[in-house]
């Protein structure tokens, strides 16, 4: 099933998928579909798996790597799961959808991969435990979510990597519950940030062994965002110090909304407030016909933080069913170190 196939039926069978409501309608309502309360706790394994009661979700690896030249290279890899009806069944009447995105950011080149698959016949899905996510021939996988092997790749590029976790789970927001918006959308939304990786990556000139540090996010929900929510700029820095941030910020007609977490070198956990931090555009990239904001400044004066996040590659476009910017970041200021950012919504501006 190719692209504009999948995208017609989401969009003739679905209504909620609209892109009129919010990016990618995931501002619309969720009517019979369950939706997040606070107060409820994850649960682990369990909590790895698919929730086909709700109608998005994903698990979304991103991963800063180095060759032994010191040369720097970013992987993406994110499974979505979308639902038409806040059911599971089997065969071809499963209601289950599924995307994947792989992606390999060089300094110079951004190669870039799509799959997508129709839940219930076993081309795509997750399983919590053993865990297992997998869209055709792409894969991760292990014995549990903290040891795992990653493969996937396109026509031009491929990785295959293994990661191992030493940290514990993040849970954002209010132990899990992550709310994005004034009016109390939310999602549940929590981390792996502490993958270490080794492995190969396949580009064009060849094969290239790599080490570095990876980080996963898991984040379910039916009503992530609010209707006049158009995008977002998604942010998670690994600094030299030990410490690491997820911040967010959900564009709208108004001031927007932000949140995040920041994790203290020591473990600790301390969940931000709405507009707790700060971050302006310092550049932009003419990238792919759109003005994208490939240089920020990015502040958060409870922990002393002021730096500068700068694309490894400005060309990092994701030329996907929904079109966004993903890519490796370095940092530079009062902390130095790596990561990586999402940005959604530009090419509609």
């Amino acid at each position: 099933m190719n692209v504009n196939t999948l995208l017609i039926l989401l969009l003739a069978f679905c209504p909620a998928m609209a892109l009129s409501q919010g990016f990618a309608g995931l501002g619309t309502r969720a009517e019979g579909f369950a939706v997040p309360e606070r107060g409820t706790p994850l649960t682990f394994p369990a909590d790895h798996g698919a929730h086909p009661d709700y109608r998005i979700e994903w698990w979304y690896l991103t991963a800063n790597l180095r060759d032994q030249d010191g040369v720097e290279y970013g992987i993406q890899w994110t499974l979505f799961r979308s639902a038409l009806e806040p059911v599971e069944r089997a065969g071809w009447s499963s209601p289950q959808l599924w995307m994947g995105h792989a992606a390999l950011t060089t300094p110079e080149q951004h190669f870039v991969a799509e799959r997508l698959a129709r839940g219930g016949i076993g081309q795509a899905g997750v399983t919590a435990a053993p865990f297992a996510a997998w869209i055709d021939n792409w894969r991760m996988e292990g014995p549990d979510i903290n040891t795992l092997s990653l493969t996937a790749g396109g026509s031009d590029f491929a990785y295959d990597l293994q990661l191992r976790a030493d940290g514990p789970f993040v849970l954002h927001g209010d132990r899990g519950y992550s709310v994005k918006s004034a009016s109390g959308q939310a999602s549940y939304y929590y981390s792996q940030p502490a993958y270490e990786i080794s492995g190969v990556l396949t580009t064009p000139d060849g094969p290239v062994t790599v080490t570095g540090n990876g980080w996963l996010d898991r984040e379910w929900s039916s009503q992530p965002l609010a209707s006049d929510q158009t995008g977002w700029d998604w942010f998670s820095l690994s600094f030299d110090s030990g410490d690491r941030l997820m911040a967010f910020q959900l564009r709208d007609s108004g001031d927007g909304y932000s949140s995040g977490t920041w994790i203290g070198a020591d473990g600790t956990v301390t969940p931000l407030a709405p507009g707790a931090f700060d971050a302006q555009v310092l550049e932009q990239t003419e990238v792919n016909g759109h003005a994208i904001p490939t240089g920020w400044s990015l502040s958060l004066p409870a922990q002393d933080l002021d730096v500068s996040v700068r694309a490894l590659n400005p060309d990092s476009w994701m030329e996907t069913s929904f079109p966004y910017w993903e890519g490796p970041v370095r940092i530079s200021g009062s902390h130095s170190g790596r990561g990586y950012l999402e940005m959604t919504g530009y090419d509609r501006e």
